[in-house]
C-alpha cells in the first residue's frame, strides 16, 4: 500500500508519495537550503544518519587587495542527500538549515547516482576540479558558438566564477566588451 502525506510548504499544499512504510530503497536527492546554512544543514542531516555529498571548490578571489584562495559550494544553497524516502523524508524536511527537498511537480527528483559519481570523479584533494583558462589577456582568440560565432576577439580575463571569460569584442570602429562561456572559444 502507498502511503501520501500532505505537506505544507511556503506556497501551497501538495501531496507526495513516501512509499510502502517498509521501503528502504535509497535514492540521491537535492536538498535546498536556507540562505548561508549549507554547512548546518549538511551537519544535521549526517547526525541524522543520512549520507551527504555538498561538493566544494576552491577559487582565487581578492580580499583586502590580496590574493586569497577560498572555498565556496559548488551549488550555493543546494547539497545532495541519500536517504529512503519512506523512512526518512519527514526528518529531512525538517531538519535545521533545509528549506526543502527540491521537487518537480509534486514528486521529490531522485538524483541519477551517476551524476554524483562523475562530481566525485572531477574530485582532486577534496574539491571540485575547475579546469584552468589557457589563454592569456590579450591573446587573440575566436568565438566558436552561439550569435557571435565566427568572430575575432581579445582575451581580456577569466571571471571569478568558473568557466567564464571577458572578451573585448572588436568589429569595426566599435569595441564592446562580452562575457562567454570559456568552451565557446578557442586560440587562434
Amino acid at each position: 500500500m502507498t502511503t501520501f502525506i500532505r505537506e505544507y510548504s511556503s506556497t501551497r499544499f501538495s501531496t507526495i508519495e513516501v512509499g510502502r512504510p517498509g521501503t528502504t530503497t535509497m535514492y540521491w536527492y537535492a536538498i535546498s537550503t536556507k540562505p548561508h546554512q549549507d554547512d548546518l544543514a549538511e551537519l544535521n542531516l549526517r547526525r541524522m544518519g543520512v549520507e551527504t555529498f555538498n561538493p566544494q571548490v576552491k577559487q582565487h578571489k581578492i580580499i583586502r587587495r590580496k590574493k586569497r584562495v577560498c572555498t565556496s559550494p559548488l551549488f550555493p544553497g543546494y547539497l545532495f542527500a541519500k536517504f529512503s524516502m519512506g523512512q526518512h523524508y519527514r526528518n529531512v524536511l525538517y531538519t535545521r538549515g533545509v528549506r526543502r527537498v527540491v521537487a518537480f511537480g509534486e514528486q521529490p527528483a531522485i538524483v541519477d547516482e551517476a551524476l554524483i559519481e562523475a562530481i566525485k570523479c572531477r574530485l582532486c584533494e577534496g574539491f571540485f576540479a575547475t579546469s584552468e583558462s589557457h589563454f592569456m589577456p590579450g591573446q587573440v582568440v575566436r568565438i566558436q558558438e552561439g550569435p557571435l560565432r565566427g568572430l575575432e576577439a581579445i582575451f581580456e580575463k577569466q571571471m571569478t566564477g568558473p568557466q567564464r571569460a571577458v572578451l573585448l569584442l572588436r568589429a569595426l570602429s566599435y569595441q564592446a566588451r562580452v562575457v562567454m562561456d570559456l568552451g565557446d572559444i578557442v586560440n587562434l
